[in-house]
């Protein structure tokens, strides 16, 4: 399967821009066999099919991740 290396996660923001978040492709692997991406903090992390299916992973206690409204692969 081909993956992309990075992506783009836009999330529904309340203010009057979309959030936007890169996610870098990790060594890791998520519950369903797919890579784990994770932005430069670490605090956001997916699970990304090569589809665009996006499985949001918490990265500490009592965290309750939003899922992205678009999800976009970045040419490297």
């Amino acid at each position: 399967m081909e993956y992309a290396e990075v992506y783009e996660l836009v999330f529904r923001a309340s203010a009057a821009e979309d959030d936007v978040v890169v996610v870098h492709r990790t060594d890791r692997a998520g519950a369903g066999g797919h890579p784990v991406y994770e932005d430069d903090t670490g605090i956001v992390r997916a699970e990304i099919t090569p589809g665009g299916e996006v499985r949001m992973l918490a990265s500490g206690g009592h965290q309750a991740p939003g899922m992205p409204v678009t999800v976009r692969p970045i040419a490297a």
